[in-house]
């Protein structure tokens, strides 16, 4: 049987593109083990300097002045005119890596690996020997809906929402050539449930050591750390009989320390911490809300697990954080801070009006749709087997491992 290959663009501006080329790779092998192999590729960073900048500088205006991404976001819109019809920086590495690997599919799952991207390994690998296909994240469209994720000539296009779909269309994308596929989180995220309300009580109090019955907010951050907990806890401490905190820090150690002590110093107010977790789908099922800035792959995460969104916009909101943000305020489907005091009106309103949250935790419910989480696998693995003149079987879909 032929193996397929599938080579995977991604770059490190922020996490959740990384996060959907580790679950994609994850689920290949769940569903097809050796039959299919994945390359995961940091495509912007090893290709070029002049790329690694600007991944640096990205990562540090989404911890430091969010605001000025809106001219930055300008910037990186030239792209869509310098690599319209092939790579121009980077084009060194990348044709290597295609004539080395020379995969059967190209799965771009970043907006800046697309145009001229496809166009290059057809020339490269000859026409009908590889699919090109792109998984877009953003939840609506309009301004922060980078035009590099179009590339008319993919063989697939998949987005997360039926907006964001039409938004594809209205920039060119074949409308046969979309689909509409929400969640990609790894199998781990989709498999561990908590299914029952005890097994959700068993889970706060016997491994975070909180308590069962009181409204939980949970206070994310991105994998850089980013995020105000500092600010936002101690508008906590008016409501202590009746909230509590989950806080994660991501890999900001001086974060992680700073709220640990800050948890020392306030013993009245329930607070569990960790730094970069691996349970954020678990943390989502125990808590009430989730305090977060609009990054798409934690707030896709949150309304699957059915935890309304807070929005942190505190700092300012990045372009393709509005279009989330605009997404769920747009169906008054979740809140919005530009401050800590905005957060301490907000948790001292649901307070004393609980029916204000059970209100808005239904309208947030009704955007959800659930799917089997290996269609969107399947469609672009055979994609990829097409390329290759093989046809796979699929696995049977493991077993949930509920708690």
């Amino acid at each position: 049987m032929a193996r397929v290959r599938i080579l995977v663009l991604t770059s490190s501006t922020g996490a959740g593109h990384d996060a959907r080329a580790q679950a994609f790779a994850e689920w290949c092998f769940e569903l097809y083990r050796h039959d299919v192999d994945v390359r995961i590729e940091q495509m912007l960073e090893k290709s070029s300097r002049l790329f690694r900048w600007g991944v640096d500088f990205y990562n540090w205006i989404q911890m430091k002045s969010p605001w000025i991404h809106k001219a930055f976001f300008l910037f990186v819109e030239l792209l869509s005119l310098v690599n319209r019809r092939s790579v121009r920086w980077g084009r060194r590495y990348y044709e290597q890596m295609l004539r080395d690997y020379r995969p059967h599919l190209v799965f771009s799952v970043h907006d800046c690996l697309n145009r001229g991207y496809f166009q290059l390994a057809r020339k490269i690998l000859g026409p009908g020997q590889v699919r090109c296909a792109t998984y877009c994240g953003e939840f609506s469209g309009g301004f922060g809906y980078s035009i590099n994720w179009v590339e008319p000539s993919a063989d697939l296009y998949v987005s997360r929402t039926p907006t964001a779909r039409d938004y594809a269309v209205k920039l060119g994308m074949p409308r046969e050539r979309t689909r509409v596929r929400g969640h990609l989180m790894r199998p781990r995220a989709h498999l561990e449930v908590l299914r029952t309300a005890s097994a959700r009580r068993d889970y706060l109090v016997d491994t975070l050591e909180l308590a069962p019955d009181r409204f939980t907010f949970f206070l994310a951050t991105g994998g850089n750390g980013a995020n105000n907990h500092l600010a936002l806890l101690p508008k906590l401490l008016p409501h202590a009989g009746r909230v509590q905190a989950v806080v994660i820090c991501g890999r900001n150690r001086d974060a992680y320390n700073e709220v640990v002590h800050w948890r020392n110093e306030h013993p009245g107010l329930g607070v569990f911490v960790d730094g970069f977790s691996e349970e954020v789908h678990l943390l989502m099922q125990v808590s009430d809300a989730i305090v977060t800035r609009g990054g798409t792959t934690t707030c896709a995460k949150a309304l699957h697990f059915e935890c309304p969104v807070v929005f942190n916009a505190i700092g300012g909101i990045m372009p393709q954080e509005e279009l989330t943000v605009k997404f769920f305020r747009n169906a008054q489907a979740a809140e919005l801070i530009a401050n800590a005091d905005d957060f301490a009106a907000l948790v001292t309103r649901w307070m004393e009006r609980p029916k204000e949250y059970r209100e808005l935790r239904g309208r947030f419910l009704g955007l959800r749709y659930d799917e089997n989480p290996a269609t969107v696998i399947e469609e672009l693995v055979d994609l990829g087997a097409a390329a290759a003149g093989a046809k796979l079987k699929l696995r049977p879909f493991p077993p949930r491992k509920e708690r």
